[in-house]
Formats: C-alpha cells, structure tokens, sequence
C-alpha cells in the first residue's frame, strides 16, 4: 500500500508539472522579460484582426498542423476570422477525414466538410510521440490560455531561436530559445525563414509577422467569444449605471416627500 501510494503521488505531481502555465517553470531560472506586441485584442475595446488571424490559420494549416492538432475547433468556426460559407467549404475540403464504417464495415477517407474538427496530424497519441522522438505535441486550440503571458508569450517563443551565448550547452536534440524557460526546447524552431509562407493577402511574410499572425489565430481559437463578452459586459456597466442613476433619483425624490410631510416640532 505505501508503494502504491509512493507511485501516486509520483504519477500526481508529473500530471501537475505538464499542466503548469509557462511561467511556474521559469522558477528557478533567470527572469524572463516578453517583448510586448501590442495586439489589437488586448484591452477592454480590443477586437480581433480579422486579416491577421486569417493569415495565422495559413500558417497553422501550412506549419504548425503537421505536428499541432486543434481538435477543439470544427472548420464551420472558421466563420469567425471573416471567412464566409464558400471559403470554409472550400478550405475544409483540402482535407482528408476518416469516416465508417461503410456498408462493408471498413473505415475509409473523404474530404472534410464544414462541421468536422480539425485533421488530426497523428492518428493517436502513441503515433504522434512515435514520429517526435518519444515526445507528444500538445494540442494547440487553447494553449493561449494554458501559457502564462498568452499570446506575448507564444510569438515571443517562435522568435526566440538564436544560437546559444558563450559557455551555455545545449543538450543533444534540444534547441535554445532565449524566451523559453530554462532556454532548452525539444522543438526546432517551426519558422525559420522568410517567405516561408507565401500569403494570399501579398503581405510580407517575416519570421516575426508569421508568428505575430499565428498567435492572433490562437488567441481567436482560445477565446472565439472574446468580443461578444466584452461588448456584453460594456452594455451590462451603461444598463446598471443608468439603473443606479435612476434608483438614486427616485430615492432621493421620494425622501424629499416624506421630509416635507413630517409634522413640526
């Protein structure tokens, strides 16, 4: 019994380190200082740039999903970054879904449709650590939310590959990012040159305007309601303020009257 508690507690804690935010990492390390990007989002008044975030899916889908899934997304959200019905068809059906089984009772492939989820890059987790050397990707529809610094956070990480500074080592198969704590990553560095991704809208793709668009898109993926909230909560503040404005008036109006019915002394 004590070893099977020993071996829970062990199984408890390494559950707790892989679902620690970024920041509970850097404990330990040199403080680390994200560059503020200044995305439109942020603030109470932000809003998502639609065109941003479009540019960031490109590069999820011509990127990042080799390795990320979003399962938590289906294609039909896509609505929500600006693309209409046609678009989303269209980009869905670039895909190929498992389906079944058929009449013959054998599973088989088709082209996305609308209301499927995101393409798995792997068919299951033991295929993904498989093909990344013993490692898992980790899922990326709210990882904006599970990182401390959110989306600051990620750009900073996909533009924080440099070489490392003098007498730093760097393990074998890890990569040094001045943005990730402890500066040792297993993943290569996902955008590594420029025009690695050639835009529909002929902006210039640079590693830094790559990975400022795919963190907009992760960000909308993470909090697709984000401008619906906000503007609900603007309306809820002027509706209760103008019901405190109009509680206080009658207030005071009706004290008034009963100060002049009171009887003199």
């Amino acid at each position: 019994m004590r070893r099977y508690a020993t071996t829970l507690k062990a199984a408890a804690l390494a559950a707790a380190l892989a679902l620690a935010p970024a920041g509970a990492w850097a404990q330990g390390h040199d403080e680390i200082h994200l560059p503020d990007t200044k995305f439109s989002f942020e603030g109470v008044f932000g809003t998502f740039d639609r065109a941003s975030a479009q540019r960031g899916f490109q590069v999820y889908k011509e990127v990042c999903s080799a390795c990320h899934a979003m399962r938590h997304l289906s294609y039909r959200h896509l609505r929500g970054i600006g693309f209409n019905e046609a678009q989303v068809a269209a980009l869905a059906s670039q895909f190929q879904v498992q389906d079944g089984p058929n009449d013959n009772g054998e599973m088989f492939e088709r082209p996305a449709r609308a209301s499927d989820h995101f393409r798995r890059p792997f068919p299951n987790d033991a295929a993904a650590r498989a093909a990344n050397n013993g490692a898992l990707p980790p899922d990326l529809t709210v990882m904006v939310k599970a990182r401390e610094g959110g989306a600051d956070y990620l750009h900073a990480l996909l533009i924080g590959y440099e070489e490392p500074p003098p007498g730093v080592t760097v393990a074998n198969g890890m990569h040094y990012n001045k943005y990730f704590p402890g500066h040792q990553i297993a993943m290569p560095p996902p955008l590594n040159s420029e025009g690695q991704v050639t835009y529909a809208d002929g902006t210039k793709a640079t590693v830094d305007q790559m990975s400022q668009d795919v963190s907009t898109f992760l960000a909308w993926a993470a909090e697709p309601e984000l401008e619906q909230r906000r503007s609900m909560g603007v309306r809820m503040i002027i509706y209760l303020a103008i019901l405190g404005g109009l509680v206080f008036a009658v207030k005071k109006k009706i004290w008034a009257r009963l100060h002049q019915t009171e009887p003199a002394p």
